[in-house]
């Protein structure tokens, strides 16, 4: 969506400071808009090429970790079994069970059986952390160095918790930001279009000419309405503005700060459009730092030799998850990975 009105030499060359930034934050978002409609348009491309390559990958990798849960927990039937060795195949069941919760590269049949292996541990680890609480209590006897002990732990957990509580703090202003972003958006976006409406009304104007160049520009400004595309609202105000005072200097500071506050609102809104695409399209974390270094453009070809070596690692690790089952499927293999291990 595009338009165009009659300026003079004198507003083009009369920009304010705080207008330079206002131009400068519109160009920033016609970039993040053009960067959003080829990220859109490339989805599909994108979306299929992961398919055809990573996918039957990925499922026979899951696949094979599945059997080796199932194989492994056969063994503690099977075979004769220290205790520590039974603990070691105990924890790698349940975090295979962990690691294939949910995931949609298995059959139903399949994710029930790791539900229910999941379940048995959690209600086992629950069971284990109570009957050793109750042993501590029993037993409790307090060492004379103990105060120390707890000034140390007490500073390391201070340090965690410092900085957990200040990654919060960042990640609920950042939500805030947000929340602020869209809620200005969501309301500038009729307070625009009335300003405009009543500035550029075809109605009002006595010059046949203008009044033809108003009923356009009013019924762009309708369908931008429509597709709540505040940016175009706001440069259109923008350009009527100073189309109507002739320069630049015209725009008030109250007017500058509520342009630049709605500017910023609609690149904050963009930019999560992008990311949120990109995360969904780009899965690998080789390629969401390629992508995040070339801050979100889109180059398909880079893309595609990323997916490519994504492929590569993926078959090179479901070689070496085969080779560990048909250990596993034997009690003298299952004893070389746990002497070894590498279970």
């Amino acid at each position: 969506m595009s338009f165009a009105l009659k300026t003079t030499p004198q507003t083009v060359l009369e920009v304010s400071p705080q207008h330079q930034k206002l131009n400068r934050l519109i160009d920033e978002i016609e970039q993040q808009k053009q960067l959003l409609l080829a990220w859109q348009n490339a989805k599909d491309e994108i979306r299929a090429y992961s398919q055809k390559a990573l996918m039957p990958a990925y499922r026979e990798l899951y696949s094979t970790l599945y059997e080796q849960m199932q194989t492994l927990w056969n063994s503690l039937s099977l075979y004769s079994l220290s205790k520590s060795d039974r603990a070691v195949i105990e924890d790698k069941i349940q975090n295979l069970a962990r690691l294939l919760q949910g995931s949609h590269l298995l059959n139903q049949k399949q994710l029930d059986e790791v539900e229910k292996m999941h379940a048995y541990y959690m209600q086992a680890s629950e069971y284990a952390k109570k009957k050793t609480k109750k042993k501590n209590i029993d037993t409790f006897d307090e060492p004379e160095h103990i105060e120390s002990q707890t000034d140390d732990a007490f500073e390391d957990w201070n340090t965690d918790h410092y900085k957990q509580a200040r990654e919060q703090a960042k990640h609920k202003r950042q939500q805030n930001k947000q929340a602020q972003a869209e809620k200005l958006v969501s309301q500038s976006l009729k307070t625009v279009y009335l300003k405009i409406a009543s500035m550029i009304h075809p109605d009002r104007e006595q010059d046949e000419s203008k009044k033809a160049e108003k009923t356009e520009l009013l019924q762009r400004a309708n369908e931008a309405y429509e597709q709540e595309d505040l940016f175009f609202l706001l440069k259109l105000q923008l350009e009527v503005e100073q189309s109507k005072t002739g320069s630049n200097k015209g725009l008030s500071t109250e007017q500058v700060k509520y342009y630049q506050m709605a500017l910023e609102a609609q690149s904050q809104a963009l930019q999560k459009q992008i990311q949120e695409l990109i995360n969904s399209l780009v899965w690998s974390n080789k390629a969401k730092i390629a992508v995040s270094k070339s801050k979100g453009q889109l180059n398909i070809e880079q893309l595609y030799k990323q997916i490519d070596a994504d492929v590569s690692v993926v078959k090179q690790q479901l070689k070496a998850e085969k080779q560990r089952l048909m250990y596993m499927g034997k009690e003298s293999g299952l004893e070389m990975l746990l002497e070894h291990g590498v279970l």
